[in-house]
């Protein structure tokens, strides 16, 4: 049984990157219009049907997770390196520096994340690099505030006081001696952050401040579905289950790796 818990979700995120890294050389037709095919259902020849304008979901569905992966990893990439960045400099240092990036974390924190987000997004405007720049904005006090208190447990271990005392710069000692050690709860912080950074893109497509059309995105085609629920269930059914699928698939990962790097737990 433990076993499945990992392969199925494994397999589920290889799909993902798959589609994500693979669908723009499929022969697909993401944007093709066929207009007799209006909100047909699911069939042997089009296995997820068309939407209210005739284009087949199934293709739409695979350029939709080009979109949610990359948003996901290059938020998690700025979030991590700013957060880490941050966060280990206001350790370190102390003092002045540390009570005014402290501040600056909690002003951040003040305001809800996803309507933080909603607001920057509609300032900047649609588009995918707005988005990427709206959600990072937002996730990187998690990694801040994490590798701050990482930082301020570890300046005082042995192996680092060692280096003081040979006369180690700074960057040096962050680098080799503070910034390895931070990996592991930083990675699944990351994990964890994935999910939510995939459920916040299509949340802000779905309110129509993410990518615009024609490009694919499981939350505007979700929105886009909403209208016809009655009628063709499946252009709100298939995005869903996808999301639902990634989401759950990330946050299992997440909690078995997490129990993994847990030294007590094991």
């Amino acid at each position: 049984m433990y076993k499945y818990q990992i392969v199925i979700p494994s397999f589920i995120l290889i799909i993902w990157f798959a589609l994500a890294v693979f669908g723009p050389w499929l022969p697909l037709e993401p944007n093709y219009i066929i207009l007799p095919n209006i909100l047909q259902a699911p069939s042997s020849f089009e296995w997820l049907g068309y939407d209210d304008l005739g284009r087949p979901v199934l293709d739409r569905l695979i350029m939709g997770a080009k979109t949610s992966f990359f948003v996901a990893f290059g938020v998690i990439f700025v979030s991590v390196t700013v957060g880490t960045l941050v966060g280990a400099i206001s350790a370190w240092f102390g003092g002045y520096i540390d009570l005014v990036l402290v501040r600056i974390m909690d002003v951040f924190l003040a305001f809800p994340g996803i309507l933080l987000a909603i607001a920057l997004s509609g300032i900047l405007g649609p588009g995918i690099e707005n988005v990427v720049f709206a959600l990072s904005v937002v996730g990187w006090v998690g990694f801040a505030r994490l590798a701050r208190a990482q930082t301020l447990s570890l300046r005082r271990r042995e192996h680092v006081l060692a280096a003081i005392a040979l006369g180690a710069r700074t960057p040096r000692i962050l680098w080799y001696h503070i910034l390895p050690l931070l990996l592991a709860p930083l990675i699944v912080e990351a994990t964890f952050g994935i999910a939510g950074i995939v459920i916040a893109e299509a949340g802000l497509s779905f309110l129509g401040l993410g990518v615009q059309p024609p490009t694919a995105s499981w939350g505007s085609m979700i929105k886009d579905g909403t209208s016809y629920m009655l009628v063709a269930p499946h252009m709100v059914l298939a995005p869903g289950l996808v999301l639902l699928l990634v989401v759950l698939s990330v946050n299992i990962l997440g909690d078995k790796l997490r129990d993994y790097l847990d030294v007590k737990s094991r």
